[in-house]
């Protein structure tokens, strides 16, 4: 018998007999202040081992002080605690010799002197709730001794931690982490959840995230997205501390990657950089899969064949690309309580791509068809530097400006060769282009609060000013040959080259004074913002001339000079509500907007003027502990952009010409967003369900026209009618005996969009809905064993006004499974593989591949290195088709992927963290 499936079988015989020599028990009882024998409310329970105080379950009391702790173990007596803060820390040992255990009310003392402090910190709860943060005690949530800190989010109740290692805590979103209350480089969080070691961490804290102001006036968030905290041990927070990565691989695959970290109490330094050619961002230092590359997770690709990371876009994606990142970040904290958090990025990218689509267009009396190849060679280098300066004058004056600026330039070349055809098959026309661009985008922005509080009753004044400055330069050159068939054969040629530059000023400024009605609960809202926008976007084509032999030849019909102004002026109104249970907000006013274009070639103007009712709102209601439901709604407006409004044609695809439209108006939008979650800490388990939709007015979409030789022309109008729903829930439930582990998660999502469009000059509707319900299991044993298995379905259906166009439905079936032992000792064997099957694609297009990765490592010098090799596709199936439908085509397309190769890798870690000054090492 082979050892791993020796393994298995030892572990499941050992789970089987643990499952039966374990015992259900449950203990309930009631806690009171003892002084006045009031409840106390969200107090935690919790049960430990004798013999190593190993967490075995926990709790938290109901509004009435109530409790009920159940769980399963073998343990025959247990230590049972009682946490609130401000009081003492109550202890009893109790005999689990019953199904049930009933206890006399608990009465909990004041901690009245620093004795009471000292040991209400030495003993610290599994989970503390304060008011609106949930605290989780570190050492109370078992890892692996390498764990990082995503490794012990994962543990904590009520958090889910997808495969892109996105955070939602009780189905809301985790959009901020901080460590030890600063941001930790910048806004990109899987950088400290993938990093930091759980060694290191004291406690994780997890509240609504609040804007620098609003933590500094106390002014109640409307957000509903949370932060996470990472407070350090103190005796941790001093030190060096890093890891850097080497691999190698077949087909000349590598990567290369490290992180150093300085931490002296508030003062922080960190430097990382990487290089691949494997689509990773390199910042990933999981041990098991990190070197593998990106099979779509953690890296995002776009139509265009965009690439990605961290909020920075480059490349031409969904190719193959070659990476190189650098950057450093600096936190630090001064005694006169001013704070600087600086970061530097740099990313470049050189990507290739080659795409293959076959699409169908819809038009009222039938459809025909475009097939195109299409290859991409780009290279992409981007810089961005940050900051977010905070001066504290004094306990209520303060003022923030945070800069921003972003560098990038790029070349981009593109061939294509495009084909149409009619419904029988006959060719209609034929094109061939290549496409060359050279571009440079700057981009600076800031922004400025200068905050003033007036007493202790919540009055406060802010103004705040912002900017917003960009400009785009850029020299496109063209070549194309067009092919009519058909009664009158035609063919046409395209030689040009399109300088363009376009600048976008923004500047916005508010006014906010808040009055309070009652203290600290109502208040009065007075609010004014103004915004203005000024683009200038200047387009001159120059056609080759062939006596000069240069791009001299201006072309003043393509070439246009466009101005835009947008302007905005809004007073408002509001109330604000803040109990200890409900609160609410909202606040209405004018929205006075204009809308100029100028164009200059041309020779047109146009104006516009709107005037709207503006409204946003809010409530959240905390029905209990762990049970909540928010709701918000609010309008917006959205100007059309310059490329929406230039009346001239782009003929980069001269099969599909593009003119804007000067007489657009702004989009009015009105959105509303509700939830609905409860988390039983009885149970383990956690229900959520949230729905979200919209109406837009105004809304700009193209309008096409398809000429007789299948060339068609798009501008834009404004359509009503628009709407869109979307809603899901989800359901997870842990169960855990000792050191083993279960849980399970069911889900359901669903929308439904109906759209407007027009084809051929005939407006018609498209009513799109979708369904997809899944499942993912974990089990965890003894953190030498890791099984996830997931499962889910998408159900898509596409309905046509249009009386000759059928209903489009298919399905996405999506199977995966993960596994990972950490036995025998010093071994980390992982496997991750992900099936998918699509019902519906076009002949010669895959419906179906198993991806599977594999990676085994071994931990050498004292577990401070490791040795991997990794598997990517190891059956070499891994594939990029994707079916898309939009209102007026349904569209098949397959693009360069990374396919299977191997590689071997070494990754050393190091540490000096404690408190030693003097001997850091450096790698």
């Amino acid at each position: 018998m082979n050892k791993p499936f020796s393994l298995l079988l030892i572990i499941l015989v050992s789970f089987l007999s643990g499952q039966l020599s374990a015992q259900e028990f449950e203990i309930k009882g009631n806690i009171v202040d003892k002084t006045d024998n009031t409840s106390l409310e969200s107090a935690t329970v919790y049960l430990q081992t004798l013999k190593d105080s190993t967490l075995i379950t926990y709790t938290i009391s109901d509004n009435k002080g109530r409790f009920e702790l159940a769980g399963r173990t073998k343990q025959k007596e247990a230590n049972l605690f009682v946490t609130f803060t401000g009081f003492k820390v109550y202890q009893k040992k109790i005999k689990l010799d019953k199904p049930v255990i009933t206890l006399p009310e608990i009465g909990m003392e004041l901690a009245t002197d620093e004795l009471d402090a000292v040991q209400i910190t030495a003993i610290k709860a599994p989970i503390t709730v304060k008011k609106d943060t949930l605290e989780f005690n570190a050492d109370s949530f078992k890892t692996r001794p390498d764990a990082t800190v995503e490794d012990l989010i994962k543990k904590l109740p009520g958090v889910e931690v997808d495969s892109d290692g996105k955070i939602k805590v009780n189905g809301k979103e985790v959009n901020q982490i901080l460590v030890s209350g600063k941001p930790f480089f910048g806004n990109d969080p899987k950088i400290a959840t993938k990093n930091l070691t759980k060694e290191i961490v004291d406690k994780i804290q997890v509240t609504t995230t609040k804007s620098d102001s609003e933590k500094f006036t106390g002014k109640e968030s409307t957000s509903e997205n949370q932060t996470i905290n990472i407070e350090l041990k103190e005796d941790q927070n001093k030190g060096f501390f890093g890891r850097a990565t080497v691999s190698g691989g077949t087909d000349e695959r590598y990567a290369m990657s490290g992180i150093g970290n300085y931490f002296n109490d508030k003062q922080r330094l960190s430097v990382l950089a990487s290089k691949n050619n494997i689509n990773s961002s390199g910042f990933s230092f999981d041990e098991i899969y990190d070197m593998m590359g990106s099979a779509g997770g953690g890296v995002s690709w776009s139509d265009n064949g965009s690439f990605t990371i961290g909020g920075q876009t480059f490349g031409g994606g969904q190719g193959i690309t070659t990476s190189t990142n650098a950057g450093a970040s600096f936190v630090d904290e001064y005694e006169d309580k001013t704070e600087i958090a600086a970061d530097y990025f740099y990313s470049s990218a050189d990507s290739e791509n080659e795409n293959r689509v076959e699409r169908e267009n819809i038009l009222p009396d039938g459809s025909f068809f475009t097939n195109s190849r299409s290859t991409f060679l780009n290279r992409n280098d981007n810089h961005r530097a940050n900051a977010n300066l905070q001066f504290e004058i004094d306990s209520t004056f303060k003022v923030i400006f945070r800069p921003n600026f972003q560098f990038s330039e790029g070349e981009n070349f593109s061939s294509r060769n495009e084909e149409s055809l009619e419904e029988d098959g006959t060719v209609i026309n034929r094109g061939e282009s290549q496409n060359r661009t050279d571009s440079e985008r700057r981009n600076f922005r800031s922004n400025l609060y200068v905050i003033k509080k007036f007493g202790d009753k919540g009055a406060y004044l802010q103004v705040g000013a912002n900017g917003n400055f960009i400009n785009n330069a850029s020299d496109n050159f063209l070549n194309t040959t067009n092919e009519i068939f058909g009664t009158t054969p035609s063919i046409e040629t395209r030689d040009q080259l399109t300088d363009s530059e376009s600048k976008q000023n923004t500047i916005a400024a508010n006014v906010e004074y808040r009055i309070p009605l009652k203290a600290k609960k109502l208040f009065l809202d007075l609010e004014y913002r103004f915004s203005n926008r000024r683009e200038r976007n200047d387009r001159r084509v120059f056609d080759f001339d062939n006596g000069t032999n240069a791009y001299d030849d201006f072309n003043e019909s393509l070439s246009s000079d466009l101005k835009v102004n947008f302007q905005t002026h809004s007073p408002r109104i509001g109330i604000n509500y803040s109990g200890e249970k409900l609160r609410l907000g909202v606040t209405t006013g004018l929205l006075l907007s204009e809308l100029e274009n100028e164009e200059l070639i041309q020779n047109t103007t146009v104006r516009s003027t709107f005037k709207d009712i503006n409204v946003n709102s809010y409530m959240s209601y905390n029905i209990k502990q762990g049970m909540s439901v928010y709701f918000n709604y609010n309008t917006r407006t959205q100007a059309p952009t310059a490329q929406q409004l230039q009346p001239v044609a782009n003929v980069s695809n001269p099969l599909n010409i593009t003119i804007g439209n000067p007489n657009l108006n702004r989009e009015f939008n009105h959105d509303f967003y509700a939830n609905f979650n409860n988390y039983d800490y009885k149970t383990k388990s956690g229900f959520f369900v949230w729905m979200n939709g919209g109406v837009t007015n105004d809304r700009i979409v193209p309008l096409s026209v398809t000429d007789e030789n299948r060339i068609r022309t798009t501008t834009f109008t404004n359509v009503d009618g628009i709407y869109r729903l979307n809603g899901g829930g989800s359901f997870n439930k842990t169960i855990k005996k000792d050191s083993t582990s279960f849980g399970y998660r069911v889900g359901l999502y669903g929308n439904i969009n109906k759209e407007i469009n027009f084809s051929n000059g005939v407006e018609f509707s498209t009513k799109r809905n979708e369904i997809t319900p899944s499942i993912s299991f974990t089990y965890n044993y003894k953190e030498i064993l890791e099984i996830e298995p997931n499962y889910y379905v998408s159900f898509n259906t596409t309905r046509y006004s249009l009386a000759n166009l059928d209903n489009e439905t298919f399905q996405t079936h999506t199977a995966g499974l993960k596994t990972t032992t950490y036995w025998p000792k010093n071994i980390v064997f992982g496997n991750d593989l992900r099936y998918t099957y699509r019902t519906n694609v076009a002949p010669g297009f895959e419906r179906s591949a198993l991806f599977w990765n594999m990676s085994l490592g071994l931990k050498v010098l004292k577990e401070k290195g490791t040795i991997k090799l990794t598997a990517y596709d190891l059956l070499d199936q891994n594939i990029n088709t994707r079916r898309s439908i939009t209102a007026d085509f349904i569209q098949d397309s397959q693009s360069t992927v990374l396919q299977r190769y191997f590689m071997l890798g070494f990754t050393y870690k190091i540490s000096k963290i404690g408190g030693d000054k003097s001997g850091f090492e450096v790698f």
